[in-house]
C-alpha cells in the first residue's frame, strides 16, 4: 500500500519538474481525446515514469504523461493518457496522478472519457454530461487504511459532479448549437466489453453509458475535496443495441473524430470558471 509519504515524494518530484508553474485544474482525457493538449500554450511535459511512484500508460492512444500549461486563461495540468485497472495496476495507483495534484495545489477536475451508449436515444459522436455513476462490486481506491489528510474514512457520494460546472458546460455547448445529454456512467473495470445481457440489466439500473475508467479517480477526487466536471464521449453504442462487434479501434477512431469539438467546448468552459 502506498503511504502518506509515498504520495508527497510524487507530488514533490512533479512540482519540481513543473518549476515555478502552478496548476488550477486537473484534466484527464480519454481515448482519442489526447488533441486538447496541442492547444496549450508553452507545454512543459513530463513522462509518467520520472515521478516516483507513478506507473505508466498501457492502453492504445495514451501517451502516458503529464502536460501543463496555459489553457482558456487558466493553469491546467493534463493527462494524456490515464491509468485503467485493466491494465494490472492497482485502483490506487491509478488515482495517484488525481491525489500528487491535490499535493500541489489543484482544487478541480476535469475528467474525459470514451463510453458506449446504453440509453437508445443517445447516438455515437454525441456528449453527455455525468450526473451520477453506479460502480456496484469493482475495486475501490478507498479500500485500505484510510489516510486523514486526504479525506474522511466514510466520503459522502451524493453529489460527486458539481453541478455549477455542468451549468456552464451545458452553456457552452448549447452556445455552439448543441444540446448535450446528462446521465449516469456505469463503470466495469473490463478489458472485455459487456455482454448484451449485462447492458440489459444496466440499463435496467438506470445507467445511460458504460465505460472502464473515470470512477477511481472521481471517487479520489471527491475523497479529498475537489470540484469535478465528467464528460462521456459515446463513441459506439454497447453491446446488443446494434448487431455489430465492439471493437478499441472503433472507440479511438469516433474519439478522434470529436476531439477537435470537445477540445474547443472545454477551453471555453474554463475560460467561464
Amino acid at each position: 500500500m502506498l503511504t502518506f509519504d509515498d504520495y508527497r515524494e510524487g507530488a514533490s518530484a512533479l512540482s519540481e519538474k513543473l518549476g515555478g508553474f502552478r496548476p488550477e485544474v486537473l484534466i484527464i482525457l480519454g481515448s482519442g481525446l489526447g488533441n486538447l493538449g496541442d492547444r496549450l500554450t508553452d507545454p512543459i511535459v513530463i513522462p509518467y515514469r520520472e515521478i516516483p511512484h507513478m506507473r505508466f500508460s498501457t492502453a492504445p492512444g495514451h501517451k502516458g504523461r503529464f502536460l501543463a500549461g496555459r489553457l482558456g486563461g487558466r493553469n491546467v495540468l493534463m493527462m494524456q493518457g490515464r491509468l485503467h485497472i485493466y491494465e494490472g495496476w492497482a485502483a490506487e495507483d491509478a488515482v495517484f496522478p488525481v491525489r500528487i495534484a491535490k499535493l500541489i495545489g489543484v482544487e478541480s477536475m476535469i475528467v474525459t472519457n470514451a463510453a458506449g451508449g446504453i440509453n437508445t436515444g443517445f447516438k455515437p459522436g454525441e456528449l453527455m454530461l455525468i450526473s451520477d455513476f453506479i460502480k456496484l462490486n469493482c475495486v475501490n481506491p478507498l479500500i485500505g487504511p484510510n489516510i486523514e489528510k486526504f479525506g474522511p474514512r466514510f466520503p459522502d457520494m451524493s453529489k460527486v459532479f458539481d453541478r455549477e460546472y455542468m451549468a456552464k458546460f451545458r452553456a457552452v455547448a448549447e452556445a455552439k448549437g448543441e444540446n448535450i445529454h446528462e446521465g449516469v456512467y456505469f463503470y466495469c473495470t473490463g478489458p472485455q466489453y459487456e455482454t448484451p445481457a449485462e447492458i440489459r440489466a444496466m440499463r435496467l439500473l438506470g445507467a445511460d453509458a458504460v465505460g472502464m475508467s473515470t470512477v477511481p479517480e472521481c471517487i479520489a477526487a471527491r475523497h479529498c475535496g475537489m470540484r469535478i466536471l465528467g464528460i462521456t464521449l459515446v463513441t459506439n453504442m454497447a453491446a446488443g443495441i446494434l448487431d455489430k462487434p465492439l471493437s478499441g479501434e472503433e472507440v479511438i477512431e469516433a474519439g478522434n473524430a470529436s476531439s477537435e469539438r470537445l477540445s474547443s467546448y472545454v477551453e471555453e468552459f474554463l475560460e467561464r470558471m
